[in-house]
């Protein structure tokens, strides 16, 4: 363990386990709330299941970022959600240079699973990442 997890009273299970801060809550509320439902609760209750629970009509959710379940299993949720028409405000981990762009002004797209051709055999990529585009418009478009 780095020493930078290496808190005082602080368990191994509950070092990957932190809270947004307060003011950080506040303005994602004013912003896309009000939530009034988050999943990811702390302390949980006994027997808490987020991914089988009914969700509510705007929710805040601050998943696990590792382990199982993970960030997927959460955005799944939060699609079925969408479907019954309810909202959710995820916030989730991402590389560097997605938020670079995104700060400056990229739109976002999905391609999918894209099957890259091998250089030399010209043979699809047997088990492709999800890609997305970034499109960073100048203006001389």
């Amino acid at each position: 363990m780095s020493q930078q997890f290496a808190l005082p009273g602080v368990t191994e299970s509950e070092r990957n386990y932190w809270l947004t801060p307060p003011d950080l809550l506040e303005r994602l509320a004013l912003h896309f709330g009000p939530f009034d439902f988050d999943p990811c609760p702390f302390p949980r209750p006994d027997g808490w299941e987020a991914l089988g629970s009914e969700w509510g009509n705007c929710n805040y959710v601050n998943p696990p970022f590792r382990g199982n379940p993970g960030p997927t299993a959460f955005v799944r949720k939060a699609i079925i959600e969408q479907a019954k028409g309810r909202s959710s405000l995820l916030v989730l981990p991402v590389p560097s240079y997605v938020n670079l762009l995104l700060e400056a002004g990229a739109s976002a797209g999905s391609l999918g699973r894209v099957r890259w051709l091998h250089i030399k055999t010209g043979e699809p990529q047997p088990n492709p990442s999800p890609i997305c585009t970034f499109f960073l418009r100048g203006s001389t478009v």
